[in-house]
């Protein structure tokens, strides 16, 4: 069976959807069968970061009430053979509950070997959503201290999950020595352990212009700090990147 696991956020900004594509790439490379769902309903940017933008005719609705096949719905990445999307609809259906959810999660756990969501930021119907049906959830982050504020907001929520770990994206190791704080000063203020530091790096915003994954980009910088995550959700043991 596979596992679910819930990328969220406490605001926006924070590059969360690019974690969802970089480590779902990174996964798909490992030779593991994934399907990103984006469930930011409305404002789904997913497809870009994957590079599959507007090849997705269905949504996670369609298949979540019935009107479509999961298998029909998700489309299959050109390049990346074990990667497949799944994007939200523009608009909440009335009918849609957590339990149809929570019924394609299930189907999508004997299809996959990983299920990455792509949660909306902050704590509305969306993430109730993206959540209800999750094994285990990355928080993604950044120094700033109202997202690491917010990001304890989204702890509070998970609680009732077996594990959840933070992710500190676009760091800047300059900005940290100004501020006087350090990796381990974010780690207590969210409350969480440690899974993954990514840097700031150009690259990201240039691949997603480009339609190109993250991880197909070399072994440094934010695509090297998607793999070592990914590997780490594998169960592999891999240091913490320095960044310098």
């Amino acid at each position: 069976m596979g596992i679910v696991i819930a990328v969220a956020s406490g605001k926006g900004g924070t590059g969360k959807t690019s974690v969802t594509g970089g480590v779902a790439a990174a996964l798909a490379m490992a030779g593991q069968r994934v399907l990103c769902i984006d469930m930011d309903i409305g404002l789904r940017n997913l497809d870009i970061s994957l590079g599959l933008s507007d090849r997705a005719l269905m949504d996670f609705a369609d298949v979540a009430l019935g009107r479509c096949t999961l298998s029909r719905a998700a489309v299959h990445h050109p390049d990346l053979k074990e990667l497949s999307l799944l994007t939200a609809p523009m608009a909440l259906p009335p009918s849609l509950s957590p339990y149809r959810v929570r019924s394609m999660l299930s189907a999508a756990r004997t299809l996959y070997d990983y299920v990455l969501i792509d949660a909306p930021a902050g704590l509305g119907p969306g993430f109730q959503y993206a959540v209800c049906g999750a094994d285990r959830a990355l928080v993604v982050a950044t120094n700033d201290a109202s997202s690491l504020r917010d990001a304890q907001r989204v702890v509070a929520e998970l609680d009732w999950l077996p594990q959840v770990h933070l992710v500190m994206n676009r760091i800047q190791p300059k900005l940290l020595r100004k501020l006087r704080t350090t990796i381990d000063d974010a780690m207590n203020t969210a409350g969480l352990p440690l899974i993954g530091v990514i840097p700031e790096d150009a690259q990201v915003m240039l691949c997603a212009n480009r339609g190109i994954p993250l991880t197909s980009q070399g072994r440094k910088g934010a695509a090297m700090a998607c793999r070592n995550i990914a590997w780490r959700l594998m169960g592999r043991r891999i240091p913490i990147m320095r960044i310098r």
